[in-house]
């Protein structure tokens, strides 16, 4: 009988731990927090300390109940939340909600869910950190504080609905500040000359002109014209080569924000995508027969430390696989920046024994990729550096200087596993296996061609997910666990909008940052959230106390408030109106564009007059009844409009996808998408289908609906009543469970007293 009780974050990871620890141990989840600040109120008692009041979370009232009870049936409960502020802040909460026996209850942590680290976890266990549990009390106080008390000043000045953030009103600034600058970007013309050398032997290579300062040197046609008056028609002299062997480090294994960003720029995978897919890596993964593990360490971390053991793991492997020269003299250690946890470690493969290819059967498309790229970084950062050979050429035409610059590379080390080429600056990319000529100091090279060419200087470019997070990193905004919620909230806001790869501010967002940096300056200065951000860092080591962060803030933050209430002033924080091509048939106006929950729609300006209302694709066309913002897919051929005879397309409503007359809004005809079965409907004996209806639950009915109105929740067969001889239905979640479809045959009787 198991007297030890493991109260997991996660349930994903029951099946690994239990595994490992054996018949003595009951794993149950808490499925994350059991308990939050309320939802209809401030929930902190400014006034006595900013004590938060803390309620159970609505529909965990079951869960807690049978959290209790196995809890007081255990010996010992072992409190084994992820290892971090909020793994750490879930335990504290578990021990006050389930009102633990501090004398038996005991915290583990462990990095990566494998048989090792779980095993000595549980050998080695620890108390809770309240240090750490006050720093996610603080950040969890002061986003509540800021995002109630500052949110219905942006609905009563600007709009209904809105919502603020410490974290996520500065990282639309950013956005903004950037829309601003590439406005306000004037381009400067440059000029390049570049030219063709000819050895005696015939071999060309390219030669450009060598700027003494800056590329804005040759400001204008004017100047390019110069420089060719110089050198037209004249040979060139080699003036120095020189070669060298340039080496190449790899980059560190990843930590959470340069995983979100590698796994853009290389996947195409947003923030979101990448956090969620590293976490069912991190939770547990049913290799076969191999059983279940977690095959990497823990994803939320901004920590470059690895563990000796599984360094020693890489060292063996690159050996074996790649050879003994791929591994460098000295072993591999990274620095993490200041203020790192490194209890943790980077994100790295939990074993070196399931490399990507030997278990890609037991993967997703998305795990697949996404594990490839941490393996690969990973065993590339443990790897010898690139040996590259450079040589570069410098010449000279008229007292005018020239360069040639290239390398190739002479040993690929760590770049055989993990190419940067994407991460290489222009000029490095251009000189790669740029093989130069073999010429001597003084040799006279003939000029094949001069190429004189007209540039602009670019404005900077909009920020991508990877490069918001860069630069969110840098600034010191937020902290790992942090990007991905914030970049999604931005967005779901309506602050920001995707614009291909790239994050654009709506109009929304513009007036909302300029209403925060005209009137609550320090929620939006990129410094102070900074140093906010160090403040709690400060409260983890326990330099630093809850209380007086929390009052040094609230103390300017409310004279901010009192005054933003008494002085803004409404009318400089309108929306620009957007008007459509779309006519309101109540009334004749040209509707205008406005921003919901779900997207953009087209509202009649009338309104409260009139309140005709469109919902609109991403196409901006008004789509049908009840569909949500989307483009639509054209049905397939056979499919036709009922009403007109017209082509359908599909579209998505609150209850999944149907057909709509592709004519909308001249015809409103739709049609529900079915499934055929292969079962006879027992009223009419056409086929049977599966529907969908409210909360997108399945039922069957008879395809000649509405001439046959049979349905059933419960699922049809071929199965003959032995009664009566109707057709048996399988009761819905029980697969030996059958009644006959006639409700008042007497096999029914018989199967409930069987029952």
């Amino acid at each position: 009988m198991a007297n030890k009780l493991v109260i997991l974050e996660s349930p994903n990871k029951i099946k690994a731990v239990k595994g490992y620890l054996g018949k003595n141990f009951k794993v149950i989840a808490s499925q994350g927090h059991v308990r939050d600040l309320p939802k209809s109120a401030l929930g902190i008692d400014i006034e006595n300390g900013f004590a938060p009041k803390y309620i159970n979370i609505r529909g965990k009232g079951e869960l807690i109940k049978n959290l209790k009870a196995e809890a007081k049936k255990a010996d010992t409960v072992y409190l084994a939340t992820d290892p971090d502020r909020e793994g750490e802040a879930i335990s504290w909460h578990l021990t006050q909600v389930l009102e633990l026996d501090e004398s038996k209850t005991k915290r583990i942590r462990f990095n990566e869910v494998t048989e090792n680290a779980v095993q000595n976890a549980v050998k080695n266990p620890t108390s809770l950190n309240m240090d750490l549990v006050d720093a996610q009390q603080t950040r969890r106080i002061l986003d509540r504080i800021v995002g109630y008390q500052l949110s219905p000043i942006l609905w009563k000045k600007i709009k209904s609905g809105l919502s603020a953030g410490r974290v996520q009103s500065v990282a639309t600034r950013l956005i903004v500040d950037r829309e601003n600058e590439i406005r306000a970007f004037k381009a400067d013309e440059y000029w390049t000359v570049d030219a063709m050398l000819k050895t005696a032997d015939g071999k060309k290579f390219k030669a450009s002109y060598a700027y003494s300062k800056n590329k804005l040197e040759l400001s204008d046609e004017s100047k390019a014209n110069a420089i060719l008056d110089k050198i037209k028609g004249r040979d060139f002299t080699v003036s120095d080569v020189k070669r060298s062997e340039r080496y190449k480090n790899p980059q560190p294994p990843f930590i959470t924000s340069t995983l979100q960003q590698e796994a853009y720029r290389r996947l195409g995978f947003s923030s979101s995508k990448t956090m969620k897919t590293a976490q069912e890596l991190y939770e547990g993964i049913s290799l076969g027969s191999h059983g279940t593990h977690g095959i990497i360490t823990y994803m939320r971390t901004d920590s470059l430390h690895v563990s000796t053991v599984a360094l020693d793991s890489a060292e063996q492997y690159i050996k074996d696989v790649y050879g003994a020269e791929y591994y460098p003299e000295k072993r591999r250690f990274y620095k993490s920046k200041n203020g790192a946890q490194d209890a943790h470690e980077a994100i790295r493969p939990s074993y070196m024994n399931y490399p990507p290819k030997d278990i890609k059967q037991f993967l997703s498309s998305d795990q697949y990729k996404l594990y490839s790229l941490i393996w690969d970084r990973f065993l590339a950062s443990q790897m010898a550096s690139a040996v590259l050979d450079t040589v570069t050429i410098d010449t000279e035409c008229g007292g005018v200087p020239f360069r040639s610059s290239g390398y190739t590379v002479k040993f690929n080390g760590y770049m055989a596993l993990y190419d940067y080429k994407s991460e290489e600056k222009a000029e490095d990319d251009s000189e790669k296996d740029n093989i130069l000529p073999a010429v001597k100091t003084g040799e006279v090279l003939k000029c094949a061609e001069i190429i004189p060419a007209q540039h602009f200087t670019q404005p900077p470019a909009r920020f991508s997910e990877g490069t918001l997070i860069k630069a969110l990193e840098e600034k010191g905004i937020g902290r790992p666990s942090t990007f991905a919620p914030t970049i999604t909230t931005i967005i779901q806001r309506g602050y920001v909008e995707r614009d291909a790869k790239t994050l654009a501010p709506t109009s929304l967002g513009e007036v909302t940052t300029k209403l925060m940096c005209d009137n609550f300056k320090e929620i939006v200065d990129y410094d102070f959230t900074a140093n906010m951000e160090n403040f709690l860092d400060d409260i983890e080591s326990g330099k630093k106390d809850m209380l007086s962060v929390l009052t040094s803030f609230y103390n300017d933050f409310e004279k901010e408030l009192s005054d933003a209430q008494k002085n803004i002033n409404r009318e400089n924080y309108k929306l620009p109106v957007v008007e459509t091509d779309i006519i309101c048939e109540k009334c004749g106006s040209k509707m205008v564009i406005k921003s919901g929950r779900f997207g953009k729609f087209a509202a009649c300006p009338n309104y409260p007059a009139c309140k005709n209302t469109k919902t609109l694709d991403k196409n901006g066309n008004p789509v049908a009844a009840g569909a949500k913002a989307t483009s639509s897919t054209p049905a397939p051929e056979n499919i036709k409009c009922d009403i007109c005879g017209g082509p359908m397309v599909i579209r998505r409503g609150r209850y999944g996808q149907f057909y709509a007359c592709a004519s909308y809004p001249k015809c409103n005809g739709t049609k529900p998408i079915t499934k055929e079965l292969d079962v006879k409907c027992p009223l009419c004996s056409s086929p049977l289908t599966i529907r969908h209806g409210k909360n997108r639950t399945t039922f069957y009915s008879c395809s000649s609906y509405p001439k046959c109105k049979f349905t059933s929740c419960d699922v049809p067969t071929n199965e003959k009543c032995p009664e009566c001889g109707g057709m048996l239905l399988r009761k819905r979640g029980k697969d030996n469970v059958y009644v006959c479809v006639n409700k008042t045959c007497a096999y029914n009787e018989k199967n409930k007293k069987s029952k």
